[in-house]
């Protein structure tokens, strides 16, 4: 088992680099925000290639690294006006985006340094602690955050409070099958399990509807490549509603993502009831690791989560986590190239 590499520090805490191999996939991990920042795997030739963006060292994944490979929290996605009312209570969390609360805040858990809790060849636990208030959450949480290689990579994430909060974590990778430095991602096919999509507003705050993908830029149905149907200048920022059935194991189909020319094919299956599909408009030659620069749609996210603005939507699938309860969210990534 190797030992953690020093990389520096943020806030006068050592940030550590974490290496996982195995299954003919390599990861690098980062102490800072429980982050997926490097995942090699192989095409239909064998050929490893790292598929996630990402930065080399420290102070460029603080400058250019904005959530990026991160476990984002306690609330993931957009709270609108941060506000929600929660056990007869008004809450009001930070406001980081405009007049939204996005990710967990300015101060989010994407930000801070996690403790490692447990560490072998093949997976690594982080932990966290925030207290009652951060950033207007009320109840002090305790997060968990695994990685493991189990014939492919397992993301798993706990977390426990001791007063009634919300919690939606998510990982924030964001893939690019080719080849992290490989231009864009618009001709890499996608096959989502989703007959609904939540519209959005013009801040991104979803209006409460639940409409059927059918005619529309959102029916990722049968696979397609992901630039064939946008909707708009800014691609998608969107909540698909998952509708495949749980499966024995507790996880439900999510998606498909191929990228034809290397033949590299990633299943993704979650126990999450919505994906936010996210196609990195905000990407602008943005230096990346090895010298790349990440063009506009350079890569995607597929964050498997409970649906934005859900403490205020009470038909959306609840949040809520109380104490004796443990919030539990499991992503599982396959990857099976296709044959040479």
């Amino acid at each position: 088992m190797a030992a953690p590499t020093p990389i520096g520090q943020i806030g006068g805490r050592d940030v550590h680099a974490v290496s996982l191999t195995g299954e003919g996939l390599s990861l690098k991990l980062l102490t800072w925000g429980a982050r997926l920042a490097e995942l090699r795997v192989p095409d239909r030739h064998g050929t490893l290639a790292d598929i996630v963006l990402g930065q080399d060292d420290l102070s460029a994944w603080q400058t250019h690294g904005t959530y990026i490979g991160a476990t984002c929290g306690r609330y993931a996605n957009r709270i609108a006006g941060g506000r929600f009312t929660l056990a007869g209570r008004e809450v009001q969390l930070d406001r980081n985006e405009v007049a939204q609360h996005l990710h967990g805040g300015s101060d989010g858990l994407d930000l801070k340094v996690w403790d490692i809790e447990s560490q072998s060849d093949r997976h690594v636990t982080f932990t966290i602690t925030s207290p009652d208030g951060e950033m207007g959450y009320p109840g002090t949480l305790t997060a968990r955050t695994t990685y493991r290689i189990d014939a492919g990579l397992v993301i798993e994430m706990q977390a426990t409070t001791d007063a009634p909060t919300i919690v939606n974590l998510v990982n924030h990778a964001y893939f690019n099958l080719a080849g992290h430095g490989s231009g864009d991602i618009l001709g890499q096919q996608l096959q989502v399990e989703a007959g609904f999509y939540l519209p959005v507003d013009d801040r991104l705050i979803p209006t409460g509807e639940v409409l059927s993908v059918t005619g529309t830029p959102f029916d990722f149905r049968a696979l397609r490549p992901i630039g064939q149907d946008m909707p708009g200048e800014g691609g998608f920022d969107h909540n698909l509603c998952l509708s495949g059935p749980l499966g024995s194991d507790g996880l439900r189909p999510c998606l498909l993502a191929v990228d034809p020319a290397s033949g590299r094919r990633m299943h993704l299956s979650s126990t999450e009831p919505g994906l936010q599909f996210y196609t990195g408009a905000h990407f602008d030659q943005t230096p990346g690791k090895g010298g790349a620069r990440y063009p506009r749609f350079a890569g995607f996210a597929a964050e498997t989560q409970r649906f934005p603005d859900s403490p205020n939507r009470p038909q959306f699938p609840s949040a809520r986590l109380d104490p004796g309860q443990t919030y539990r969210h499991i992503m599982r990534f396959d990857f099976t190239p296709a044959p040479a």
